[in-house]
């Protein structure tokens, strides 16, 4: 690593130490935003059911009875393993499988919605057979820092990083820097590392105090834990940075930064689980690398996964990371003109 590198990295890292409001905003609202979101809804029932389907019959009544039950949310499974697992951790109070005759369901058998589910099931086709389950219920606790934590990520990173390197160019403080040996890869580089380390550094110190409070469900290794968060980080940074390449409006680049961070934060599944969204729906949440991060860290903490289960996420999110680097590093320019 070159002297010019990390000399704007520690630039970088003490700018943003500086800024103690800044700063302080960043540690505070993760927290209080976890904490209020998981007081309000974590005690609360939800008033829909929502059932997986393995089956090529039309989702109808008319396929089967049971279908048309009110107040009950049906949608289609492909990967039965998965769906299991699903119904395992209460993600989903029944999967039914419409491929046997008679037809076998699955429930957890700690969990009453499942339950009252069976018992309707049974009003409509007595011979089905049950496949039973067992598994602890995730809180919505659990399921929701994963999201709010990697929801402080991207923003931290994408406005952090883009934004400041247009202020950088508007002000002339970059003009000033092409008068030096400093190439632009290295200056990339060096935003994106300075940029990683205080997220890690920032999300660790808020996952910790949220785990004192919350008491949070961690299946998995928190090394693993850590590489997810610490390769999603460079994937927002590097994003950003691929925004900021050649703007110089602040405006421009807070309006192109909302562009992208919005759909992520409404497509992504942050607050609630995309099973049985609408397939176009799901489809594009798989461009956003919010979905990748999030995905592999709820795996880890939820499920136990180890490297080999997050492999596909983990390797979506390096791609892009080095694909965003590559195509601004390319289109970078010091000055406005």
């Amino acid at each position: 690593m070159s002297k010019r590198l990390i000399a704007m990295i520690k630039a970088r890292i003490l700018e943003v130490l500086r800024d103690r409001s800044a700063l302080a905003w960043n540690l505070l609202f993760a927290p209080l935003l976890v904490i209020g979101m998981a007081t309000v809804f974590s005690g609360g029932a939800q008033t829909v059911a929502k059932v997986g389907v393995i089956g090529d019959l039309p989702l109808t009544a008319e396929s089967n009875a049971f279908l048309g039950t009110p107040a009950v949310s049906f949608y289609k499974e492909t990967e039965p393993d998965k769906a299991i697992a699903k119904v395992q951790r209460q993600r989903i109070d029944m999967l039914l499988d419409l491929r046997s005759h008679p037809s076998r369901y699955w429930i957890n058998s700690e969990s009453a919605k499942g339950s009252l589910l069976q018992k309707m099931l049974l009003v409509t086709e007595p011979a089905a057979q049950e496949q039973p389950v067992t598994g602890a219920r995730i809180r919505y606790a659990d399921w929701l820092v994963p999201g709010l934590l990697s929801l402080n990520i991207m923003f931290s990173s994408l406005f952090a990083i883009g934004h400041v390197i247009v202020r950088y160019r508007k002000s002339g403080y970059l003009k000033r820097l092409n008068g030096t040996p400093l190439r632009a890869f290295e200056f990339i580089s060096a935003q994106l590392l300075a940029c990683l380390i205080l997220m890690v550094v920032v999300s660790g110190g808020i996952f910790t105090a949220c785990n004192l409070l919350l008491h949070l469900r961690m299946e998995g290794s928190y090394l693993n834990l850590l590489l997810v968060a610490a390769l999603g980080s460079m994937t927002m940074i590097a994003m950003s940075l691929l925004v900021a390449a050649r703007i110089s409006s602040e405006e421009l680049s807070g309006g192109l930064l909302n562009l992208i961070s919005w759909p992520m934060l409404v497509l992504s599944g942050v607050f609630f689980s995309l099973d049985g969204a609408p397939g176009f729906v799901q489809t594009l949440s798989q461009l956003f690398p919010l979905t990748h991060m999030l995905e592999a860290a709820r795996a880890v903490m939820l499920d136990g996964a180890g490297l080999a289960d997050i492999a596909k996420p983990l390797t979506v999110m390096a791609l892009m990371t080095l694909l965003f680097l590559a195509l601004g590093a390319s289109i970078f320019r010091w000055t406005q003109d």
